[in-house]
Order: C-alpha cells, then sequence, then structure tokens
C-alpha cells in the first residue's frame, strides 16, 4: 500500500495522510530537492510554518509540480503554523495571509498554533526567534482562547480547511476545549521512543484528537535552532543499543525499527 493512500479521517470529517515530510532546519535547496523527492516517492503531506523560514521554497516547488502535471492541488495537504511573533489574536489573520502569499496558495489544509507562548515583535519579520539579553524575547502571556477564535475565522473564511495546535499540554487544551466552536483536529508534537506522550494522548483520544508525531525517529539536530539547548551527552535515538540489538535481530534501519 503507497503512504499516499494511507490517511485518517480528522474529527471534523476531514482526511489526513498518515505519513509526511517535515520541512523544519531545511536550506533552501536541500528543501526543494528533499519536496520533489517526497512527491515523487508518493508522500502528499507536507508540513511547514512561518517559523521555519522556507514556505517560499515550498510554494516554489509545488507550481513546479503543479504546471508539469505531477500533482494536483487536490491531492496534497499542506500544513503550516502561525507564527510566535504573531501569537496574538490581532495578529493571527496577518500571519495566514503571510503563509499564504509565500506558498502560493490560496488556502491550506491545516493551519496550526505553533505552540502556546508568543514572542514579542520585532522590526524584522524573519526574525522569527528575537533574543534580548541572551534569551528568547518572550511576551508575559497569551491569549490562548482569543488566539482561538481568530483561528476559527480563518475556517469561516475558507483560509484552511481545518485547524489544530502544536506543543500544547493537557491545561493548554483544556483552555481551548472550553471556549471552542471549532474543536482542534490535532495537537503536534515531539512523540517518540523517549518521549512516549502517554499522558496527552489518553486525553486527546477523549475528544477524538490525534497526536501527530513530530521528530518521530529523534531530533539529532535540534542544537541548530535557537529554541533549544542540547547537553554535549543528549542521547540520540538512533543509537540506542536496544534499537541496535533489534537491528541486528531483524535486519532492518533502526529508523525502521522505531
Amino acid at each position: 500500500m503507497s503512504v499516499s493512500t494511507l490517511r485518517v479521517t480528522l474529527n471534523d470529517g476531514n482526511t489526513m495522510p498518515l505519513f509526511g515530510l517535515g520541512t523544519w532546519l531545511c536550506k533552501k535547496e536541500e528543501l526543494k530537492t528533499a519536496v520533489r523527492t517526497a512527491l515523487d516517492c508518493g508522500y502528499r503531506l507536507i508540513d511547514t510554518a512561518y517559523n521555519y523560514l522556507n514556505e517560499e521554497a515550498i510554494g516554489e516547488v509545488l507550481e513546479e509540480c503543479f504546471k508539469a502535471g505531477k500533482v494536483t492541488r487536490e491531492e496534497l495537504f499542506i500544513s503550516t503554523k502561525l507564527a510566535f511573533i504573531y501569537n496574538r489574536p490581532s495578529d493571527v489573520a496577518f500571519s495566514m495571509s503571510e503563509s499564504l502569499k509565500k506558498l502560493n496558495l490560496p488556502c491550506v489544509d491545516l493551519y496550526l498554533v505553533h505552540g502556546p507562548m508568543a514572542y514579542k515583535k520585532p522590526d524584522d519579520p524573519d526574525d522569527v526567534f528575537p533574543i534580548k539579553d541572551g534569551r528568547l524575547d518572550l511576551e508575559d502571556g497569551i491569549d490562548i482562547e482569543g488566539v482561538w477564535r481568530e483561528m476559527e475565522k480563518l475556517v469561516d473564511e475558507g483560509k484552511t480547511k481545518s485547524i489544530g495546535v502544536s506543543n500544547f499540554n493537557v491545561a493548554h487544551m483544556e483552555r481551548i476545549r472550553k471556549i471552542a466552536r471549532i474543536m482542534p483536529v490535532t495537537n503536534q508534537v515531539e512523540c517518540h521512543a523517549y518521549r512516549s506522550q502517554t499522558k496527552l494522548e489518553e486525553y486527546l483520544h477523549k475528544f477524538n484528537i490525534p497526536i501527530t508525531a513530530f521528530a518521530p525517529i529523534g531530533s539529532p539536530d535540534r542544537g541548530a535552532s535557537k529554541m533549544f539547548v542540547v547537553e554535549a551527552d543528549t542521547p540520540v535515538l538512533l543509537n540506542d543499543p536496544v534499537i541496535a540489538e533489534l537491528v541486528t535481530t531483524y535486519n532492518k534501519t533502526p529508523a525502521q525499527i522505531h
């Protein structure tokens, strides 16, 4: 069975491919090659974000593939995310419009609140992780409920088919659940053998909200981001001795075992 045919039905009735290409920390030309290759291999979900600063490159590849007849827009599932620097009710529509402009699309299939925090708005809109005094320049708080109401408006306006969240814990999810007119269709979080997210998944299951796993085989390059401080002795999932033993036993790669 091809990866292009495996889909899950979301709680709003839309369907989403089970497998997708994540595009964090990709350089432009590497990313364009990766997207082309993924589409050729049958991938139909491309996940990006304003914060990744690569939406424009993805838009270029999509336009190229549409014109060549390799794939149609209707076959694809494009997901992007609200910028941390615009994570306030007054800026949600602007962040969405900027992403659509860069992707060269009239709408996306899924729009996510990238996280339950907001950064102070910098002078440079590409400064997506603004630093002040050696630390990320965070707002004191975030109006999660207000942001979600603006997300719902994007569905009403046809800018996105579905809406969801990323990096939210149970307490954050409860704040949305209590006021939502449109429920989140997914919560995209880091999920793998070292971070199973069992309690979060149990909570989400009650409301038919599946987890979307990012970094499902670990994220060894996370140190390249300003968001993370990575200790030198941080274990690498794919080098785990248990996985290494299973690789030998079953003659598979570490990624396949995981």
